[in-house]
């Protein structure tokens, strides 16, 4: 089993905010492979399905999105991998990353939280060492306006990239479930190609 954990709020008024977009990336794949019907689970709403692996045969995923808001995700993903007697390993956290460029995409696995709370909780729950799905949504430009852009929708004409960004990540789900997490962040940016600039203002690449 593998967990795909996505990061978000759950009432509806945040459904579009860029905090749901690791809600909206988990959502995608669970959609492009045919999952079955979501259920309440592990103090969140979870869903089953098999994801075909490159080499063949498929691998079992359990998708998870945490309903104890964002700041808490750990609570619920703690509660699936310790169920499943899985290792940090096998846990991908999808979440919005203000520090990547609006679109791009990056695999990581362990390190710090970088502010970001969700990640944060997860990590005090399970340790740091688990693979982290990052969805480039841009910063705003200060610290103080932080809290204000994660927490508002996307605007209409990120409409586009978002779907890119959404459906490469659903359909190049067969390399994350293999583990092959540099390939699979290859494949997406080939999917779905968005400039490499400075998260804040164009000039300087993103890392």
């Amino acid at each position: 089993m593998l967990i795909l954990a996505g990061l978000g709020n759950p009432e509806a008024k945040y459904a579009g905010n860029r905090h749901n977009f690791g809600f909206m990336a988990v959502d995608a794949i669970a959609a492009r492979w045919s999952f079955g019907p979501e259920r309440k689970r592990f103090s969140g709403l979870a869903r089953e399905g098999d994801i075909p692996l490159p080499q063949g045969g498929a691998a079992r995923v359990l998708i998870l999105k945490p309903q104890t808001y964002y700041n808490d995700s750990g609570k619920a993903v703690g509660e699936a991998m310790s169920f499943y007697k899985l290792t940090p390993a096998e846990v991908v956290a999808f979440y919005d990353e203000i520090d990547l460029a609006p679109g791009r995409f990056r695999m990581k696995t362990g390190g710090g939280a970088a502010g970001n709370n969700g990640i944060r909780s997860i990590a005090g729950r399970i340790g740091p060492d688990f693979r982290r799905a990052r969805l480039g949504t841009g910063h705003p430009g200060h610290k103080d306006r932080v809290l204000g852009h994660v927490l508002s929708d996307f605007h209409k004409v990120d409409a586009a990239w978002v779907r890119a960004l959404l459906d490469a990540c659903a359909d190049a789900a067969p390399l994350l479930v293999a583990g092959e997490d540099e390939r699979y962040q290859t494949e997406v940016m080939r999917l779905a190609p968005a400039e490499k600039l400075d998260p804040k203002a164009a000039g300087r690449p993103d890392l």
